[in-house]
């Protein structure tokens, strides 16, 4: 299983919301490089970057700090937050972008998302992201009346690379994941999902890797790990060991 620790851009800054939320906000950097530069040091290979700003306006927003990400992380980075046109696809995967993650497109213009997932083989992420069991768009701030599952089945054979599933009211709270849902989510449908949202420790790295095979891809991890409250190195070892 793969741990993604996670860098949410606001203003260029590296930030974590509570609940979704752009006005509970709570900054830890401001040089989004240096802290990529940081979970490579502790053996992160992969990392899940969030233009929260791109999320609500509809396009990207916190480019250059992207760019900087991009340049100073060896890994692969998967990238999300407004991603809605081919422009926007083709030109982050131009800069180097590994995987681009794809919400509100998802569902407002799920045959666009399947082209691109059909161009960019393994390069499609959908983003299901759930508020009491139905999906969220917009930055989360709009909910619709599609449940998460039936979103999801739409793309099983569209080639997407996986399922990317977020509680919102556990997201940013140290909560705890939302172990059954996911893993309810992962046994419904024929895709690899990966976790989001509320990981509080090393437990929760622990129970999801323990469901791998039931298609539970990876886990995302940020305000955790920025908090002092999972050290990322043991939790890559932690994921690799289940």
């Amino acid at each position: 299983m793969i741990v993604f620790p996670a860098i949410d851009l606001k203003g260029g800054q590296v930030v974590r919301l509570a609940e979704g939320d752009m006005d509970r906000a709570t900054v830890y950097g401001d040089n989004p490089a240096a802290q990529a530069v940081l979970f490579a040091e502790a053996g992160s290979q992969f990392l899940h970057v969030v233009d929260l700003d791109g999320s609500f306006a509809g396009g990207p927003k916190n480019r250059a700090a992207v760019e900087a990400i991009l340049e100073a992380f060896p890994g692969h980075v998967q990238l999300g937050g407004g991603i809605r046109t081919r422009e926007a696809v083709e030109g982050w995967f131009d800069l180097g972008v590994s995987r681009v993650v794809m919400g509100s497109a998802a569902l407002k213009d799920p045959q666009f998302v399947k082209d691109m997932a059909r161009e960019f083989p393994g390069g499609i992420v959908v983003a299901v992201d759930a508020r009491d069991g139905m999906v969220a768009t917009e930055g989360w701030a709009e909910v619709s009346d599609v449940a998460v599952v039936d979103l999801a089945r739409r793309f099983e054979d569209a080639g997407v690379a996986s399922l990317l599933f977020t509680d919102i009211g556990r997201d940013g709270l140290l909560k705890g994941v939302n172990i059954e849902a996911t893993v309810d989510l992962a046994r419904r449908v024929d895709l690899p999902v990966i976790a989001s949202g509320g990981v509080k420790g090393l437990d929760d790295i622990h129970v999801l890797a323990l469901h791998a095979n039931d298609g539970i891809e990876g886990v995302i991890t940020g305000r955790a790990l920025y908090e002092g409250r999972l050290d990322l190195a043991a939790a890559i070892a932690m994921a690799g060991r289940a």
